[in-house]
């Protein structure tokens, strides 16, 4: 399994969303520069978070982006899993439901779903709040 630079890169938005959360919206612009990642890909992983309820956004002045909920309350898995659209080892596994038509005779599959849980509860164990050193 390998995180691609995308669910990094997620990683670091909402960490660094954390760090600097003060009930105001936080300009893209702002997460972007402290974070050396280009506006233009930071969008593409916002909306993400935005369509799944995990952020609230505005335009214009003042605009910017936020937590919807506190920092505690998201998980390493919850960002990961959104921004890489699945964390499954393997491709017959998705979100814990077998998909595939040789189930019934693979001698593989219980390894596959026993890995698949422990790098979801793995993940599951670091809070946002955690991540961001404490500081929300």
């Amino acid at each position: 399994m390998i995180v691609s630079s995308k669910g990094r890169y997620a990683l670091r938005v909402m960490i660094d969303l954390a760090q600097h959360e003060n009930g105001d919206y936080i300009p893209l612009k702002e997460i972007a520069s402290r974070q050396g990642i280009s506006e233009k890909y930071l969008e593409a992983i916002i909306r993400i978070f935005v369509k799944n309820e995990l952020l609230t956004g505005i335009r214009g002045k003042g605009g910017g982006y936020k937590l919807v909920r506190p920092a505690d309350q998201y998980t390493a898995w919850e960002i990961l899993s959104l921004a890489e659209e699945g964390l499954n080892p393997v491709s017959c596994i998705e979100n814990g439901v077998v998909n595939c038509p040789r189930a019934g005779g693979c001698e593989t599959l219980d390894m596959w779903r026993e890995f698949d849980e422990t790098v979801k509860n793995f993940f599951e164990k670091y809070t946002l709040a955690e991540l961001a050193g404490g500081n929300s």
